[in-house]
């Protein structure tokens, strides 16, 4: 991406991020510039709120030629929760060249809409020489729904000057979404990481919108744009123009479930801002709730039901890939520790699940385990009980017995019940997504083909390198492409609420299956 390799070896990614500015800053001069949002409030859909571009526009680009906007179809729609599920979505899109005015409209029906609520552009330009293309420039929409009435379903659909969803030959262009109920309820949610544009990716994404999760988790590594993946601009392979291909891919689940996405080292793109996430910024709006939206805008929680959700930042703590090693200056891990507290505290959440990208336990011949995420993390998630922890880096599926203190405390067969309040932490590896797969040392085993080892050689990445391990927590291995379901059964104070856990192959087989229960409060 522009940066020699001699050079990009020992610059952190705001160093990249400097030099790439530097080199084209004669051809690159950048603004920001005002836009509209449109917002809910009170159930009452009200335009006309203004904020800040999230990114930059180039100022001395090639003026957008603007065209016939009835000869230009949104695409690429995908959705975030707010910092309450319950009541606030963003809705997300994308156009292929520069339309005027564009917006959103939403109601109980289809045949219902609202009137136009204005949505903000995020506009993402790309020169020549910063990765494989020409020079290119993506519009991303967003708009920002509050005031929703919770566990309620709306239609919507987007649109722009002369692209009105409601016209009766676009009625097919809307999409629902549903909102998270006020109360414990049922629901059901998926996840994996490293998913990318591809056959698999897109097969995956189909048995995914199946299983009518309420959401879904995306352990980081999203589209690939970077191909190289180490927090470096020397990557020649760049091609923001990736992106465009994964949201198109992406969209038949993510138009209908929120697709709450964390951060890995394929997606610092150093050319857009220092911390390497400009890009990402301009593609999603995710709750904002976390520690530092400047330096770790992927990092946030959310409610659901009886299940908080929080999604980390692995960049900042990887020995591994250290291009942001440090980043937070350990803001993050603080503010961890305080949703922790919360959620543990809080009356109506019994469960806590966790998921980001570098693996805190994995036996993958690739990158294995992540030191920095065992020293900063993994004493939390033992002191904090917290229920399951979801990961990607490694493509492939591994599941870990019941884990504490690097040991062991429980053997957890295929269909055993792990008990986090009494016994440790599960982690599941949910990196088969899409991306070429990786491998293990030991031989696969999973349902209906089991070939248990209980000492398994592994390296665990440290400050200082590599380091050689034997391990016994490695207890489902798949090499094939996979995903995660989670069903969530609420249950009556006292009683045993359950998350149910299988992982699930592209065939559709089920290839591993377990519970997580705690006394419900």
């Amino acid at each position: 991406m522009g940066v020699p390799d001699q050079l990009a070896d020992r610059m952190s990614m705001a160093e990249q991020h400097e030099y790439l500015r530097s080199r084209f800053s004669r051809r690159t001069m950048m603004r920001g510039g005002a836009v509209t949002l449109g917002a809910v409030v009170g159930g009452a859909f009200v335009p006309g709120a203004t904020a800040q571009a999230a990114v930059p526009t180039r100022s001395t680009a090639p003026s957008a030629q603007k065209v016939d906007g009835r000869l230009v179809a949104p695409f690429g729609r995908h959705l975030a929760y707010g910092n309450d599920a319950r009541t606030e979505m963003t809705v997300s899109w994308q156009v292929p060249v520069a339309v005027d005015k564009p917006f959103i409209r939403i109601g109980a029906h289809p045949w219902d809409l609202s009137h136009r609520i204005g949505a903000e552009i995020r506009t993402l330009y790309t020169p020549a020489g910063v990765g494989a293309s020409a020079d290119h420039t993506q519009y991303y929409v967003h708009a920002k729904l509050a005031g929703l009435k919770p566990g309620r379903t709306y239609y919507y659909g987007v649109g722009h000057a002369g692209f009105d969803p409601a016209e009766p030959h676009l009625l097919g262009t809307l999409g629902t979404f549903t909102t998270a109920p006020a109360h414990k309820a049922p629901f059901t949610f998926t996840a994996f990481g490293d998913q990318g544009v591809s056959y698999h990716g897109l097969a995956n994404d189909a048995l995914i919108l199946g299983q009518n999760p309420a959401f879904h988790l995306h352990a980081g590594d999203i589209a690939y744009a970077d191909p190289a993946g180490a927090g470096k601009t020397a990557d020649t392979g760049f091609d923001a123009r990736t992106w465009d291909q994964f949201l198109a891919q992406t969209e038949s689940v993510a138009k209908s479930v929120p697709w709450m996405v964390s951060y890995g080292n394929h997606d610092m793109e150093a050319w857009y801002s220092p911390n390497g996430y400009g890009g990402e910024e301009a593609r999603f709006t995710l709750p904002d709730n976390g520690p530092d939206k400047k330096n770790l805008p992927g990092v946030y929680s959310f409610v659901h039901g009886n299940t908080a959700v929080i999604s980390l930042d692995p960049n900042d703590v990887s020995f591994e890939i250290p291009a942001n090693l440090g980043i937070s200056g350990g803001t993050q891990t603080t503010w961890f520790e305080g949703r922790l507290k919360k959620y543990r505290a809080a009356k109506d959440i019994d469960f806590v699940v966790v998921f980001f990208h570098h693996c805190a336990y994995c036996t993958s011949t690739a990158h294995a385990s992540e030191g920095g995420v065992r020293q900063e993390w993994v004493p939390l998630f033992e002191k904090y009980q917290v229920d399951l922890v979801i990961n990607g880096h490694n493509h492939q599926y591994e599941r870990t017995d019941v884990i504490k203190g690097d040991t062991v405390t429980k053997k957890l067969p295929i269909g055993g019940t792990a008990y986090p309040e009494t016994e440790g932490v599960v982690y599941v590896t949910a990196g088969a997504a899409g991306r070429s797969l990786y491998a293990f040392t030991a031989p696969d085993s999973y349902e209906g083909h089991e070939h248990e080892v209980d000492a398994v050689a592994s390296f665990v990445n440290t400050k200082d390198g590599k380091v050689n391990e034997t391990v016994a927590w490695s207890r489902v291995r798949y090499l094939n492409y996979s995903f995660l379901r989670v069903d969530v059964t609420p249950a009556p104070r006292g009683h045993y609420t359950t998350l149910k856990v299988q992982g699930i192959a592209e065939t559709g087989d089920r290839i591993d299956h377990f519970t997580v229960a705690r006394r419900a409060k």
